[in-house]
C-alpha cells in the first residue's frame, strides 16, 4: 500500500485544541500535501468504551461529535479514509492474535498506560480491556499497514508496543505486519498543550478544554479565566512566560501575522514576552489578543460545522462508505495474517490434500 498514514480519536466528547495542534491540524496538512498513498481517519469507539463501558450512550451521541469537527477542521472524505473501529470486526481478531505475543508485565511497564490507570483511579480495579488497549492500538495500526502515525510525544511508548508487536509477528510467522514511525507535532509547544488551569494536560474530563466547537463567547470566556503568572500581581511586576498558559498557547498558535493584525505594538511573539518579563504589560492584554488569535482559528470552523449540522443523515452516509472501504483494506490484511498464522483453514489446499491422503493410506 505504500506510504500510509493512520490516526484517530476515542469519541468521548467533542474535540478540543489539544487534539488540533496535537495531531489533528497536521492532519489536514498532509491530507492536503498528498504525499501519501492512503489516509485513514478513525472514530476509537471500542478504546473509549475500556472505560465507559456502562455508559455507551455518551459513546453513541459523541460519534458524532467528532465527525462534525473532523469535517469542520478541514479532512475530506474525498482524500482520506473516515470510519468507525466497532464497524471493523477484523480489529477484534487481529488484537486477540497479538495478545498472545505479549506479556502482562510488558504491558505494566508501558507508562501511558501508567498515567491513564492513575488519572482514572483504576489502580485497585482495572478494567481488562482498558488493560490491554495498548494491544487494540496495535491492531489498529497494523490492520491498515499503516507507516506513520501523527500523534503527541505521550504516544510514542504505545508506538513502541506496536513495533514491538510488529517484529514478534513477522519473526514468528512471516513477513506481513509494517512497523509504524510516530509522527510529532512540529511545534515543540503544541506537543502537549496544557489545560487553561494550567495543568499538565487540556482533558475532557478535567473541565480545561477550549472546543474546536466553542462559540466566540466561550473561549473569551475561558481565555480570560486562563492560568498565568501567580507572581505578576501588579502591572509593573516583571511576568514569568515559563509554566504560563496564556503564552504557552500563543508559542502554540500565534503569527506574526496576528501581531500585525491585531498588536502592531508588537513584531512578533519574543518582543512581546520580552515586555512580559521586564514588567509593564497586564496579563488581560495578553489575554484579549490570544482570544483574537484563537477566534481567527475557530471561526471557520464554526462556520463549516454548522454547515455540516444542516444534514445529519450525509454524515453517516460518508462515515458508512469509509467504513466499507476500510473495512476491504482489513478483510486483505486479516486474510494475510490468517495464512501466515497457518489457520486459513478453509483455503490451505495443501492441508486438505495431505491430510485427504493422510486418512485414505491409514
Amino acid at each position: 500500500m505504500g506510504k500510509v498514514i493512520l490516526t484517530g480519536d476515542r469519541p468521548t466528547g467533542k474535540l478540543h485544541l489539544g487534539h488540533y495542534v496535537g495531531s489533528l491540524r497536521r492532519r489536514v496538512e498532509l491530507q492536503n500535501a498528498g504525499d501519501y498513498d492512503r489516509m485513514f481517519v478513525f472514530m476509537a469507539d471500542v478504546q473509549a468504551l475500556t472505560d465507559n463501558a456502562e455508559n455507551p450512550e455518551k459513546i453513541r451521541q459523541n460519534i458524532i461529535n467528532v465527525a462534525l469537527d473532523y469535517l469542520a477542521a478541514g479532512l475530506d472524505p474525498e482524500r482520506c479514509v473516515l470510519f468507525i473501529q466497532s464497524m471493523i470486526p477484523e480489529l477484534a481478531e487481529l488484537t486477540t492474535y497479538l495478545m498472545n505475543l505479549i506479556t502482562v508485565s510488558r504491558v505494566q511497564r508501558n507508562p501511558t498506560v501508567k498515567t491513564e490507570i492513575k488519572m482514572r483511579n483504576f489502580e485497585a480495579n482495572i478494567p481488562l480491556g482498558f488493560f490491554c488497549y495498548p494491544v487494540s492500538q496495535a491492531a489498529d495500526i497494523t490492520l491498515f499497514k499503516a507507516t506513520t502515525v501523527p500523534a503527541g510525544e505521550d504516544q510514542e511508548p504505545m508506538l513502541e508496543v506496536t513495533r514491538e508487536l510488529v517484529r514478534r509477528f513477522n519473526s514468528t510467522y512471516a513477513e506481513v505486519l509494517v512497523e509504524p514511525n510516530i509522527m510529532l507535532p512540529e511545534n515543540q509547544t503544541a506537543r502537549r498543550l496544557p489545560g487553561t488551569d494550567g495543568k499538565e494536560k487540556m482533558s475532557k474530563s478535567l473541565g480545561n478544554c477550549i472546543y474546536l466547537s466553542d462559540s466566540a463567547d466561550e473561549v473569551w470566556q475561558k481565555v480570560r479565566s486562563m492560568y498565568t503568572d501567580p507572581t505578576h500581581v501588579n502591572l509593573n511586576d516583571p511576568g514569568h512566560v515559563e509554566g504560563n498558559a496564556v503564552f504557552t498557547y500563543l508559542d502554540a498558535f500565534s503569527t506574526d501575522a496576528d501581531f500585525a493584525e491585531f498588536w502592531p505594538d508588537y513584531q512578533n511573539l519574543d518582543e512581546l514576552k520580552e515586555h512580559y518579563q521586564r514588567g509593564g504589560l497586564g496579563d488581560m492584554k495578553c489575554k484579549k489578543f490570544l482570544n483574537q488569535v484563537l477566534n481567527r482559528i475557530l471561526e471557520p470552523m464554526r462556520e463549516r460545522r454548522h454547515e455540516f449540522e444542516q444534514d445529519i443523515p450525509e454524515i453517516y452516509n460518508i462515515l458508512r462508505k469509509g467504513t466499507e472501504q476500510a473495512r476491504e483494506v482489513a478483510v486483505q490484511t486479516m486474510s494475510e495474517v490468517r495464512h501466515a498464522m497457518r489457520i486459513d483453514y478453509f483455503d490451505d489446499k495443501e492441508l486438505i490434500q495431505q491430510q485427504s491422503e493422510f486418512f485414505k493410506n491409514k
